[in-house]
């Protein structure tokens, strides 16, 4: 009994699945990342704060500033012009959606929504949430990025190199960004080499900018990371975002995962030789019972042999010495 129950137990700890150890928390960047391909659709929301003093709610674009949509309170509206046969808004609730159909490579943009609200004064712009659209063209040349595909295990690093294309003379703004699994900046680098690096690789990414091209390495990898990174640019008196096309994939191999599968291996082989000692002790035990019973149902064969017919007759060939000689 104690060995069935050890083999019970074992195969139950077989059965257990491996559960990698789970990092990560709440996404604290409200930055939001939009990554389609030319000719799909997309939607932005913007939140409307609700006051009574609210005036309009704008989306605009961060390179070279534009007004893309304005919605006041009293439901008047503008929209870009070269935007107008292919953008839409509607109110829900307490926001306001904005959807751009048959995206273009051109689209590809920073958006910003805002709000204006009225004080005594002056009106005042409260900014809301940003969204990065990216757009996925024909490969235009302009962002050169490698390698293709990257599988590191974790605790490992990556480097990644941008290129953005231009004349010597032109400025250059560098973004790295996660658009696939969980879309947010990663690395924003300003022409003037200032930067910014987002909470997702905060302590843990380093860069170094030569020429045009930008070196971006991330170091610490874990399961989280695991996405589709992409280079994107701005070139100086460029209107929109310029991005490459496939970016780079990167896979996470999972060191616990490798742990428990040698786990698992282990209690194979465990399991496997438990089963072989409790098949021996079984045919021991099996033996030694059948061995015990054969000898009590069956009593040995004992052979009695009668001597006293032998004792008589030699007693009877035996020559009495003494009545010879009487």
């Amino acid at each position: 009994m104690p060995w069935i129950c050890l083999l019970t137990a074992l195969l139950f700890l077989l059965h257990l699945p491996c559960f990698p150890g789970q990092n990560g928390g709440e996404n604290e960047e409200s930055t939001d990342i939009i990554s389609v391909h030319e000719g799909e659709t997309i939607s932005i929301t913007c939140s409307i704060k609700g006051s009574e003093n609210e005036v309009g709610t704008y989306l605009t674009t961060s390179i070279q500033p534009v007004n893309v949509v304005y919605v006041s309170k009293q439901n008047t509206s503008y929209i870009l012009p070269a935007l107008a046969n292919r953008t839409k808004y509607s109110k829900e609730g307490s926001n306001l959606r904005i959807t751009l159909h048959n995206v273009q490579e051109s689209d590809s943009n920073i958006y910003q929504c805002s709000t204006y609200v009225k004080t005594k004064s002056y009106h005042k712009k409260l900014f809301g949430k940003t969204t990065i659209v990216v757009v996925k063209g024909k490969p235009s040349g302009i962002v050169e990025q490698a390698p293709l595909y990257v599988n590191p295990q974790q605790g490992q690093s990556v480097s990644i190199t941008c290129a953005l294309k231009a004349s010597r003379e032109d400025e250059r703004i560098y973004y790295l960004l996660k658009t696939h699994v969980q879309p947010e900046p990663v690395l924003y680098v300003s022409s003037q080499n200032t930067s910014t690096v987002f909470p997702a690789f905060a302590n843990r990414l380093e860069y170094s900018k030569e020429g045009e091209k930008i070196v971006i390495t991330l170091h610490n990898l874990w399961r989280n990371d695991s996405d589709i990174y992409v280079c994107a640019g701005v070139v100086k008196n460029s209107s929109f975002l310029s991005v490459n096309r496939s970016g780079t994939m990167m896979l996470i191999k999972e060191g616990e995962q490798a742990d428990c599968e040698k786990c698992s291996w282990l209690i194979y082989v465990l399991i496997t030789m438990v089963t072989l000692l409790f098949s021996v002790l079984m045919c021991c035990t099996l033996y030694r019972v059948d061995v015990k019973k054969y000898f009590q149902n069956n009593p040995p064969n004992t052979v009695y042999e009668d001597m006293s017919y032998s004792v008589r007759q030699h007693t009877s060939r035996t020559t009495n010495a003494y009545s010879i000689d009487n």
